[in-house]
């Protein structure tokens, strides 16, 4: 397990998890520093991509400056292989409660994926840190405030159809983060020679975002 500890602090300067998933070792070794330099310090590797804990252990060990984290985390087993490769945080599909209470047990900060306000507030209960609205893509964020409204006391991490014309309006209506993957990273974008391309998509993401803070 990794010394590293998430920094919630770092989280708060730049509330977005970026999600990369099905990436290979040369793309991620090229796509990191571009994301920490346009200002981003929080990084899920899902569990279903070939080599994931390799990359997660890279991450944590090479790069003390991000928050490195696993995600499509399913079973216990799944858990304990994260953990043992140095994922400081983790990120669910589903509300396993299980997984939940362990992870609360560890002090490792867990996103639970949840989508009806019943499974949100059981995984809030059960000892998320920050619940995942999952899929938002299907549901937007009409459906954010309407959740908040009642639910306005537990921090909802929207996740899946965030994109850079919306952003703002899920930090508008309260969110405490959001979830990005391929609208974060377009896969365009993710080719050798679109460097430039990527940074300054990542710029605009974090511009976006961050309107919203100087407006209020």
């Amino acid at each position: 397990m990794s010394n590293s500890q998430f920094s919630e602090e770092r989280f708060q300067q730049a509330p977005v998890v970026g999600i990369l998933r099905g990436v290979d070792h040369a793309t991620l070794d090229r796509i990191i520093p571009i994301y920490i330099n346009a200002g981003f310090s929080t990084i899920e590797i899902t569990m279903n991509t070939e080599g994931a804990t390799n990359m997660i252990q890279k991450l944590s060990e090479e790069y003390p400056q991000l928050n490195v984290g696993a995600g499509t985390v399913c079973d216990m087993d799944d858990l304990e292989e994260a953990l043992k490769y140095g994922a400081q945080f983790i990120v669910t599909p589903i509300t396993n409660e299980a997984i939940i209470r362990k992870c609360k047990s560890l002090n490792i900060p867990v996103f639970p994926g949840a989508l009806t306000p019943t499974e949100i507030y059981k995984a809030w209960t059960a000892g998320a840190t920050a619940v995942k609205v999952f899929p938002s893509s299907q549901f937007g964020i009409g459906y954010i405030k309407d959740v908040m409204a009642p639910l306005n006391k537990i921090p909802l991490l929207p996740t899946g159809g965030v994109t850079l014309e919306n952003i703002a309006d899920f930090f508008q209506a309260g969110v405490t983060g959001v979830g990005m993957g391929s609208s974060l990273f377009p896969k365009q974008f993710l080719k050798e020679g679109f460097e430039q391309q990527l940074f300054d998509h990542l710029k605009a993401v974090k511009s976006a975002y961050e309107s919203v803070f100087q407006t209020a």
